[in-house]
């Protein structure tokens, strides 16, 4: 009968796919319960395979959909507020990069070549490219955070960590929700979520989200909104089988469109040519640059499939495929003068395919053996502008990023008794990285792909094209002993790995010649542009428990990791050819070393306090590292320097803290919540060298909330409140002053203001988070 039904649900696929079968994608065979009941356990998929929190030897977050519906959280960088040693932020001048950054470990830059130390993973499906990956949060199951490498079982790029995001299965009947937000500066949402049974074995749906937000500031040059937002979404799957089945397929695809304006940044320093004046206000600019208008665009398809082939034996397959285009306006000068203006355009493409075998006969080994394969293509154009220091000078940069990638994997677990288990992992990944990159400086206006005027400069300055080769097994082990099934004590090692590659924005004619009085040779310019892989080697120690009948939940960790080869991406003023121009700059720097803990807790304080089925509850999260620089080598006169003692670990702050205090009791036959966290992080270093104007000091927010859910869940009404006490922080920023090689000390002139490194007025400009915002929802359900 097994078989009968495993055929038909086969069958089915076929006909929807017209015959043709495209590989499959992998999907968590049934939702992940998350301790909906007092005490229930919270399951996570963290090693592949649903398990209790509790029971799994690695550091890991886990949020539900429901916590962040109560929670008013809007995207996926909210839960940085409340995750141990986490970084999420959107970066820069948009609402839809990301800059992600776990234990130290990260990448801020987006452009190609440069790839993310922080995996995202969307129902499984690595987003290869930091553009598009602010997911918004609507249909979300729930969202995982796993602290510490996963090189063996995620993979490329995953050597911080890794953040899933979990949508929801679609139900066995007919479903439909309305939700709606309205709020301060505009701020109007809507999403609507339709789903279907069309037979026994086969359901349809999806979502459609319309978000909207006037914004904080204003433009005080082209009159636009600034900080604002305008993004249409939608989600649609078509889900076979589950729900008992054998088998489950799921076919899904997601759509992003945001038009939302770019972000103006806000100068920290007055005009040093027009004497424009700081402005009051942090969320007003007056850059100029609106062409090419911005507008990030992103979609996917993705089949998920899991078959049972046996009691024991599960197949799983992962296929996706994945396109973004974004053109963004960047003005680094934040003024209407053409001084450092950088249009630039990001396309991103990727396909990949996983495949897993599963083991679960419930006897002593669990584990599973897979294989992944991705192949991608990121290129970038962009201007570098300096029209009023040099006449109309353009620097232009193209640089395609191919890169194919395949692994095989494996993991297993070994339960020796009860109590005493072993988990052995590992990983073995070739990559495989092609780069074509031209630099071509023009005169008198900008480059032809942005609509510019300029004619060409002499011949160009880099004109690469070239391809390495990196591969690298990163194994993990870990070892459990739980005295009873509700506390774990584990210590574990893991690996990770991110490949090398090519600088984008490198000038190939700096590169340094292998014969003295000679130009440089392609291999020359090869090796001047390359940087090699960087690793981590982790340690952690950890503990796990349920107490008092599941009234405390208590998860502790600490960690040592060794940064080797570690990857420095930038960019600064330079002198080409006797001319100031902007020059990519990067380099291993050497090593770091990463110690901390992480402690998180969820206390149940009281029930039944003022009214029958009331509850009182405390969540908490702390962590702390200490995150330096062993060795940092930098090139200074032509001479390599360790000036490690100068240098400081990028958006990591040394402490981050969490409490959020909720209170839940019936009314009217419903539940009324409510809750208000406070997080707090330590000073924030924005770049390695550190910058006094840049870097933000310690600072604490303030979020509260209020919903009422009517009986059945079928309406609920919330209001929230965000940054309550209405705090202004940086977030990130851009910094092109000149500064002393060894300690990064901002130089001066005689008349005591900064040495501008690129253009004439002096760059050096911040971007903030959001200020306070106050809102209001409403739910209803069918």
């Amino acid at each position: 009968m097994r078989r009968v039904r495993f055929l038909a649900i086969s069958s089915s696929v076929l006909a929807l796919s017209g015959g043709f079968m495209t590989p499959a994608m992998a999907q968590d065979s049934a939702p992940a319960a998350q301790a909906a009941a007092e005490g229930g356990d919270i399951i996570v998929t963290a090693r592949r395979r649903e398990e209790r929190l509790v029971d799994v030897p690695i550091a890991v977050s886990s949020f539900s959909g429901d916590q962040l519906a109560k929670a008013g959280a809007v995207d996926i960088t909210e839960i940085a507020n409340v995750s141990p040693n986490v970084t999420l932020e959107p970066s820069r001048g948009t609402n839809s990069t990301l800059s992600a950054f776990i234990r130290g470990v990260g990448q801020q830059d987006p452009v190609s070549g440069f790839e993310q130390g922080v995996g995202i993973y969307l129902d499984d499906v690595y987003l290869n490219r930091p553009q598009a990956a602010v997911l918004d949060i609507y249909d979300v199951e729930r969202i995982e955070v796993l602290r510490g490498p996963q090189g063996t079982l995620y993979g490329r790029n995953t050597i911080g960590g890794a953040v899933k995001y979990v949508t929801k299965q679609l139900p066995q009947d007919f479903s439909f929700k309305l939700k709606g937000t309205y709020g301060s500066y505009d701020q109007a949402d809507l999403i609507a979520t339709a789903s279907a049974p069309v037979s026994d074995l086969i359901r349809v749906g999806g979502s459609v989200a319309r978000l909207s937000r006037g914004g904080f500031g204003k433009n005080l040059t082209t009159g636009q909104d600034n900080y604002n937002k305008d993004i249409w979404a939608g989600r649609a799957s078509v889900d076979i089988g589950g729900y008992g089945e054998p088998v489950l397929i799921r076919i899904s695809g997601d759509y992003t469109k945001d038009k939302s304006n770019a972000r103006g940044g806000h100068r920290l320093i007055p005009g040093y040519v027009s004497g424009a004046p700081v402005l009051d206000d942090v969320y007003d600019t007056r850059g100029g640059l609106n062409d090419p208008r911005q507008v990030v665009e992103a979609y996917g398809l993705a089949i998920n499939a899991t078959a049972e082939l046996t009691d024991a034996l599960t197949f799983r397959s992962i296929s996706s495929w994945r396109k973004d285009n974004s053109a963004s306006p960047i003005d680094f000068d934040a003024l209407p003068a053409v001084d450092v203006d950088v249009p630039a355009y990001y396309r991103n493409e990727q396909m990949s395919q996983e495949v897993q075998l599963l083991w679960d006969d419930g006897g002593m080994v669990q584990g599973l053996l897979g294989a992944y394969y991705l192949t991608a293509k990121a290129d970038t154009d962009f201007d570098v502008r300096l029209f009023t220091a040099l006449n109309g000078f353009t620097a232009f940069t193209r640089a395609d990023v191919d890169t194919n990638t395949f692994a095989i994997f494996g993991d297993f677990t070994f339960d020796f008794t009860e109590q005493l288990s072993l988990a052995v992992g590992g990983r073995y990944t070739w990559d495989e990285r092609k780069a074509q990159i031209l630099r071509q400086n023009y005169l008198g206006g900008g480059s032809p792909v942005f609509g510019g005027a300029g004619v060409p400069a002499g011949a160009p300055q880099t004109n690469f094209s070239g391809k390495a080769k990196f591969d690298k097994f990163t194994p993990r082990a870990s070892l459990s002993f739980k005295p009873t099934p509700d506390h774990n004590i584990y210590a574990s090692y893991s690996q990770g790995f991110k490949g090398g590659g090519f600088d984008p924005r490198g000038v190939g004619v700096n590169a340094t010649p292998s014969t003295p009085g000679t130009a440089p040779t392609d291999a020359d310019i090869a090796d001047y542009l390359s940087f090699q892989p960087e690793t981590v080697d982790s340690y952690e120690v950890g503990y796990k428990g349920n107490l008092f009948g599941g009234a405390l939940y208590i998860a502790a960790a600490g960690f040592y990791m060794d940064y080797k080869d570690v990857q420095i991406p930038g960019s600064a003023g330079c002198t080409v050819g006797g001319v100031q121009t902007f020059c990519g700059i990067i380099t291993n720097a050497g090593k770091a070393r990463f110690k901390g803990f992480e402690l998180e807790a969820n206390a149940r304080l009281g029930r039944d306090l003022m009214t029958s089925g009331d509850r009182l509850s405390l969540s908490g999260a702390l962590g702390y590292i200490d995150a330096q620089y062993k060795e940092y080598i930098a090139n200074i006169a032509s001479t390599p320097t360790d000036v490690a003692d100068n240098r400081k670990v990028q958006n990591t702050p040394k402490w981050t803290a969490s409490g959020t205090l909720a209170y839940s009791t019936p009314v009217g036959g419903g539940d009324l919540d409510l809750s208000t966290t406070y997080s707090y992080r330590s000073k924030v270093y924005q770049f390695e060298i550190p910058n006094p104007y840049l870097d933000q000091k310690g600072f604490g927010l303030v979020d509260a909330s209020l919903v009422y859910t009517a009986p059945g869940g079928r309406w609920s009404l919330g209001v929230h409140g965000k940054n309550l006490f209405d705090k202004r922080y940086k977030t990130s920023g851009y910094t092109f002053l000149a500064t002393n090689p060894v300690t990064g000390a901002l130089l001066t002139a005689p008349d005591g203001r900064f040495i501008p490194s690129l253009g004439t007025e002096g760059t050096l400009t911040a971007y903030y988070g959001n200020p306070r915002q106050v809102f209001a929802t409403a739910t209803l359900e069918f």
